[in-house]
């Protein structure tokens, strides 16, 4: 999940200035969390003491109301009961991640994924994203090989996943559609060397970076066992009070890799 929240904050400062290239200050003095983030700590923290997710997120809105949500999901937070809106949007993939670590079978991983997307995003693509991301993060965990990753992946959710960075990144725009991020953010895991080789592959693409990132850099974690400390100690240190003691519970509670050194 760490690593999810770091691709986030590093990628914060490029979602409207977008680049085409690795080479980048990993932490920008303007990198800040941002809703994907906020709603990421708020599944971990539903999961954590099984809570109604819907509930929580809607908390966590009202306590961090500027944090950089799309519109459809402004109006949905702001009134209790709201139905879902039926998005296909990359938001469902984005705070996944802690499904990812705290389910340990396939079948679970895959229906707490639906269970937690479609609150909000209810659209097929919405919910095969999210999944998408989810299953990714548990292959990785139990130790599946990229290769038997991209295989699964594939042939589960019918994403393309033949192409490499270098391919994707001369046309890829801004794309906020989860059939349009979550199969670039595999990739850029799928061609890294490392977890910061992955996130710097996501930001790189240009586009929607703090998502790509933060979709890829929960993967990344899984597979490469934890998050390189440096990073892992900067990324705490801009998470708010609030927010890191929930990381750093959830983190314990799911024992999987920590910081590595």
């Amino acid at each position: 999940m760490l690593g999810a929240l770091a691709g986030d904050i590093i990628g914060s400062v490029y979602e409207h200035q977008s680049i085409k290239t690795k080479a980048f200050p990993l932490f920008s003095p303007h990198a800040t969390f941002t809703d994907d983030t906020v709603l990421t700590v708020a599944l971990a923290e539903a999961i954590l003491h099984d809570l109604d997710y819907s509930q929580v997120i809607r908390a966590y809105y009202r306590r961090y109301p500027h944090a950089g949500y799309g519109g459809s999901f402004h109006r949905w937070a702001r009134t209790e009961g709201n139905p879902p809106y039926n998005s296909w949007g990359n938001g469902a993939a984005m705070r996944t991640s802690p499904v990812g670590y705290a389910f340990d079978t396939l079948e679970e991983v895959l229906a707490r994924a639906k269970r937690y997307a479609e609150i909000t995003h209810n659209h097929p693509e919405g919910i095969k994203g999210a999944q998408a991301t989810s299953a990714a993060i548990l292959l990785a965990r139990m130790g599946e090989p990229k290769a038997g990753i991209r295989r699964c992946i594939q042939g589960a959710f019918g994403y393309d996943l033949g192409m490499t960075c270098d391919q994707i990144r001369p046309t890829y725009t801004f794309d906020i559609s989860c059939q349009g991020t979550v199969p670039q953010a595999i990739i850029a895991f799928l061609d890294s060397t490392d977890f910061e080789d992955s996130l710097r592959n996501a930001i790189s693409l240009g586009g929607d970076s703090d998502t790509l990132a933060c979709i890829t850099g929960g993967i990344a974690q899984a597979f490469y066992g934890g998050v390189p400390a440096p990073i892992a100690e900067k990324a705490l240190d801009i998470l708010d009070h609030e927010l890191r003691q929930v990381t750093l519970q959830f983190m314990a509670t799911y024992p999987h890799p920590l910081p590595a050194v």
